[in-house]
């Protein structure tokens, strides 16, 4: 019986629940085909294997699950958290152990290998590269996670059996790790492999996390200790820059930035550090078409966000809150309507305008959302995907400097207005931001409300990254939890009745009260009432819709299913995930956040 219970445990904290496993697994190799004493012989043996973790690379084209989503008719994990739906009893997680068993199997066995030093060094870095990563996303989830940094067998009874190891010597070890890595990794002109920069790239990413996390979170108990990892973050950031080989995409043409992510080669590329390939011939595409009007659309927070083509806050523009979809996009940063349905946009280039989605909430995305040519179905998209671009390290360089009090003019120069630039907009004066910080910035966070400057990096972060996957996690780290509260908001409808949404003063769309009810439309010319997309509040029995506008006959599109259950976030709480209550009665040893206990 103890062999059995040992078992199950293993396969759970290993493998992941539901993962079957026999008796003999742990004492198995990872490949039914390859045996420790005939394979880790050579370099040759390291390169094969490692090429196994790259189906671990991770890149993202949504922020689902973050304040810059309106509305997502799937689930996120938030979602559920936000309206209380999550417990130790039904959350999911803790299930993708497997992966790290089999980095630590060739890392348990590098005293096999023959050869150079460096040739070994260079594999056993990428190994620990991809073993940092599988760490970072467990202390962003649960903070205090077991540490195991070899592969383990069933006799290892006490490991299986072991509690989590404290927040802080998980964290010196994802360091060690990534340290490793961007000393020996090769810099390698290969750009869909790791390289010593993609390396030094999410070292700084990593630090500029755990500092951030540490200055933002006093339950951690950890503030005083942010300030190493800060500078961790800078020298990172610094490495890849002072390494030249890498710039900003900016020819001067008006598509750099859209390019970044539609293109069917990133090949070549200044901006790329490390990049996903597709290849119609391998058959190897992506998903990025569901960006576009499929489960999501982006919020009026976002949409706010973008500054004026002057540089100066949306939000200080007189009635900024009740300009039309239309005028919402008139004299804005060009990376606006990079990245939102803006009047006009059309999916062909033979096709009619879109008329936007306002059950959404309006602010349909269209960054990655690839052209007609490489879009040809459910992962034949072909086009190349950034995972890690220079823009990131820039900007995890202005705002580690701007958290340790080192900013300078200069630095601004060389990072954030890099980025504006590139796209036409005004520099970031650091005197100016100081003097005049954005209200709405500094309420938004108000842990930072007196410094201008780092107001308008998290701004500068924010757009240039959007629907790149880090929005959630910056909010996460910057104890910025609020921003869930009450759910996000889509476009304002001044009232009932039709709309302009493709800019061309003939109005496409219409919100009504309910079907019948078409008093507010009732004066338009027959052909424009005809070929009006039409939107109701309730249906014909008067039950609600997906949508509903704030002040009753206008306002902004709010989402019913948050009406009646408004999303809350308990802070600190929901800034870590439950431990499945299953992995605890598996390992009794295993002890429960404390906030969800």
């Amino acid at each position: 019986m103890k062999r059995q219970i040992l078992n199950i445990a293993v396969g759970a904290i290993l493998l992941g629940a539901g993962t079957s496993c026999n008796d003999d697994f742990l004492q198995r190799d990872p490949h039914v085909d390859i045996t420790s004493d005939q394979f880790f012989r050579n370099v040759q043996d390291l390169e094969t294997y490692t090429n196994g973790f790259y189906s671990q690379m991770r890149y993202s084209y949504h922020d689902l699950g973050s304040d810059n989503i309106s509305l997502y008719t799937g689930s996120t994990e938030i979602d559920q958290v936000l309206v209380g739906g999550v417990n130790p009893g039904n959350v999911g997680g803790w299930s993708d152990w497997g992966n790290l068993r089999r980095i630590n199997y060739m890392l348990a066995r590098l005293d096999n290998v023959q050869g150079e030093e460096s040739e070994i060094k260079h594999f056993e870095g990428i190994a620990r590269f991809f073993r940092a990563w599988f760490y970072m996303d467990k202390v962003q989830q649960y903070s205090d996670v077991p540490w195991y940094d070899r592969d383990l067998t069933d006799a290892d009874e006490e490991l299986l059996y072991k509690s989590q190891d404290p927040r802080e010597v998980v964290v010196d070890n994802i360091m060690a790790d990534l340290e490793f890595a961007a000393e020996h990794i090769k810099a390698g002109s290969d750009k869909t492999r790791v390289t010593k920069s993609a390396a030094q790239t999410l070292l700084s990413r990593f630090a500029l996390y755990e500092g951030t996390f540490r200055k933002y979170h006093p339950e951690l108990q950890l503030q005083g200790s942010e300030e190493e990892f800060l500078q961790k973050a800078v020298d990172a950031a610094e490495a890849v820059i002072a390494s030249g080989g890498f710039s900003i995409h900016s020819t001067g043409d008006t598509e750099d930035y859209v390019n970044l992510f539609k293109s069917p080669s990133l090949s070549g590329n200044p901006e790329m550090i490390w990049w996903m390939d597709s290849d119609q011939k391998q058959g190897v595409g992506n998903n990025s078409h569901t960006v576009f009007n499929w489960q999501w659309s982006l919020s009026k927070s976002l949409a706010d966000a973008y500054l004026m083509e002057d540089g100066t806050p949306f939000t200080s523009v007189n009635d900024y809150d009740q300009k039309s979809f239309v005028e919402m996009f008139e004299n804005r940063d060009p990376r606006m309507k990079a990245t939102i349905v803006f009047p006009g946009f059309k999916t062909a280039a033979a096709g009619e305008p879109v008329r936007t989605s306002p059950n959404f909430g309006g602010y349909l995305q269209i960054k990655f959302y690839p052209d007609e040519a490489q879009r040809l179905g459910w992962n034949l998209n072909f086009t190349d995907l950034p995972v890690f671009r220079y823009a990131e390290v820039l900007l995890n360089l202005a705002e580690a400097k701007s958290e340790l009090g080192d900013l300078t003019q200069s630095d601004l120069d060389r990072t954030i207005n890099l980025l504006r630039q590139r796209v036409g907009m005004p520099i970031l004066s650091m005197s100016d931001a100081n003097a005049n910080p954005d209200p709405v910035l500094a309420e938004r966070y108000p842990a930072v409300s007196g410094n201008g400057a780092l107001l308008e990096i998290r701004r500068e972060r924010r757009v240039e990254l959007a629907c790149e996957g880090y929005r959630f996690t910056d909010l996460m780290r910057w104890g910025a939890g609020a921003e869930f509260n009450g759910g996000q908001e889509g476009m304002y409808i001044p009232q009932l009745g039709a709309l302009d949404v493709t800019g061309d003063g003939v109005e496409d769309i219409a919100i009504l009260e309910r079907p019948g009810m078409e008093e507010p439309i009732s004066d338009l010319p027959e052909e424009v009432r005809e070929s009006l997309s039409k939107y109701y509040l309730v249906d014909e029995s008067g039950s609600p819709q997906s949508f509903y506008l704030s002040e009753g006959d206008h306002g902004f599109i709010q989402f019913t299913k948050n009406k009646d259950n408004v999303p809350v976030f308990d802070s600190p709480k929901y800034y870590y995930r439950p431990v499945p209550q299953q992995q605890i009665v598996l390992n009794p040893n295993l002890e429960q956040n404390k906030y969800w206990k």
